[in-house]
């Protein structure tokens, strides 16, 4: 029994790395895989399919790549997100794996609307054990075959290619939940000026998610910072903590710093 147990938390173990590189790299092959692991070829390909059949990759020739969930091929052409979407990806997949990395089982979090968000959800860990709540109905859908996952979608108005759900009835079926965190996407982040969304009727949502969570944590590529655009979310020293990528500049992080607002760089 014990060499069993063994056995699965390895194999457990290459999985959850499997899938955190291939979101860091883009892709992965069966070769690097065995030499990283000191396995054989033929466990790396059993561990792919396995990967594949719970829709966490897709097998390629020789390895794997990211997974994007086959619901979405009605808006690959949408450039209100996909191009958002792989616009400064790297830096978005590193801040995702950071986020997701803050998250502990049998926690209650909430996710807003966002290409930085959405890449959140795609790392969080294989047995994550937690409970999401959002408005939005792509996370639903990149969760939807996660049975280590339970997902509150919270109804509304459907804001077209951004899959936001927004609205009062939105804001009062989030106003029911209390989350350990909330992950929050930014169209900008300003000392000063605050959280900003481009879209008054997001903020709104945004907003009520803010109030019912214990922290509340901005996940923000570097362009974002110290961009103001047009609806106000909340003041930025509301927030506890920004993660950001290694291509902001020290005079950007620098003010957040001096509000006591915890940076990760990554």
């Amino acid at each position: 029994m014990s060499n069993l147990f063994t056995t699965e938390n390895a194999a457990a173990a290459r999985a959850q790395t499997i899938v955190e590189k291939l979101l860091h790299t883009g892709t992965v092959t069966v070769d690097e895989l065995a030499e990283q692991f000191d396995v054989s070829v033929a466990t790396v390909r059993r561990d792919l399919v396995e990967l594949e059949q719970r829709g966490r990759l897709r097998r390629t020739h020789g390895g794997a790549v990211p997974i994007e969930p086959l619901l979405y091929e009605p808006f690959r052409y949408d450039s209100s997100f996909h191009e958002q979407m792989d616009r400064n990806l790297a830096e978005k997949r590193r801040i995702g794996l950071a986020a997701a990395a803050l998250i502990e089982p049998g926690e209650t979090i909430s996710l807003t609307a966002g290409t930085t968000t959405t890449q959140v959800t795609r790392s969080l860990r294989p047995g994550a054990n937690v409970t999401v709540v959002t408005n939005t109905v792509n996370v639903a859908m990149e969760l939807s075959q996660r049975d280590d996952v339970r997902v509150f979608v919270a109804g509304g108005f459907l804001t077209g290619g951004w899959f936001s759900l927004v609205g009062a009835a939105t804001a009062q079926a989030l106003s029911q939940f209390f989350v350990d965190k909330v992950f929050i996407g930014v169209n900008g982040i300003d000392a000063q000026k605050g959280l900003t969304s481009l879209h008054p009727e997001e903020a709104a949502v945004i907003q009520v998610m803010l109030r019912q969570a214990r922290r509340r944590i901005v996940v923000a590529d570097h362009t974002k910072l110290g961009t103001v655009a047009t609806a106000l979310i909340c003041p930025t020293a509301e927030v506890h903590q920004l993660i950001t990528d290694s291509g902001a500049t020290a005079a950007q992080l620098a003010p957040f710093r001096e509000m006591g607002i915890e940076v990760l760089v990554v």
